[in-house]
């Protein structure tokens, strides 16, 4: 990886969280600053599938058209409070960081959802590049059994919609996905971005949809440990962007007002792009 080279860090998010990422590479590529070209992406979830997606050499805008499509590809559903409270309190007494997300892992192993099959073929039809693209795509995800980070690229043997599959699997949502004979659920599980896999980048802009996350792992903390004179930015939706994307990322009825609301907020990004991409 090329000191020069500029990275596009994509987070996770859920259906609301692709479309507002299409919304705002759309807007910003209508403005004359066109993030997509990028030489290292890292998508994380949602953020995975928008990767795969922007390097498949489709047009942005033919992406962002695609989210004001009626979404009957798409499958509703809704994280309960439950699922939520046992995420959060998965580090408690855990020995390591790994250790925590073992026990989600386990707990996502242990939860009654929809077939694997079932849930690949709506990862497929989100994507429409069925193998891995030339520029750098880096795909994150967390091995079930033991908690393990991993980064699926395209030298890793990996098929892409087994990776993208497997770092949109959302634990206690969606099952534990199969990559080569080991079930993996989604890379939010260690962070909402995963922005130091693109490590050795700058610039490195990041549109992180949901930006929480543990203190070491936020995006913003993320970023903060890049070295001096790095450029970066962190991009998440502003307070009317999380109206219209409402409170259920994972319910494709809010998907067009997502999409909308990232190419509006666009131009509100647009000079602070303009600083670190230039």
């Amino acid at each position: 990886m090329a000191v020069a080279d500029r990275g596009l860090v994509l987070g996770g998010g859920g259906i609301t969280g692709i479309a507002w990422m299409l919304g705002v590479l759309h807007g910003l590529a209508e403005a004359g600053v066109d993030l997509t070209q990028a030489e290292v992406v890292v998508g994380t979830s949602a953020g995975s599938a928008v990767g795969a997606q922007i390097l498949s050499g489709e047009p942005i805008d033919v992406l962002y058209d695609r989210q004001l499509e009626e979404p009957t590809s798409e499958q509703a559903a809704k994280i309960r409070l439950l699922t939520i409270l046992r995420w959060t309190t998965a580090g408690i007494g855990a020995k390591s960081p790994q250790h925590a997300r073992a026990r989600i892992g386990r707990m996502a192993l242990k939860t009654r959802t929809v077939p694997e099959s079932e849930r690949r073929e709506i990862i497929e039809s989100r994507l429409n590049i069925g193998t891995w693209p030339e520029r750098r795509l880096i795909v994150t995800a967390v091995a079930a059994d033991d908690g393990e980070y991993v980064t699926f690229t395209k030298d890793s043997g990996v098929d892409l919609v087994d990776a993208v599959a497997a770092s949109c699997a959302v634990p206690g949502v969606w099952p534990p996905m199969t990559v080569n004979g080991r079930r993996y659920v989604d890379g939010g599980v260690r962070s909402l971005a995963n922005a130091d896999a693109a490590a050795g980048c700058d610039p490195v802009v990041v549109l992180a949809p949901i930006v929480r996350g543990t203190p070491r792992n936020s995006p913003a903390a993320q970023l903060a440990r890049y070295p001096a004179g790095t450029r970066t930015l962190l991009i998440a939706p502003d307070k009317r962007a999380l109206a219209d994307i409402g409170r259920n990322v994972l319910d494709p009825a809010r998907r067009a007002p997502a999409a909308k609301a990232g190419r509006r907020q666009a131009a509100d990004v647009l000079s602070a792009v303009k600083a670190v991409w230039s």
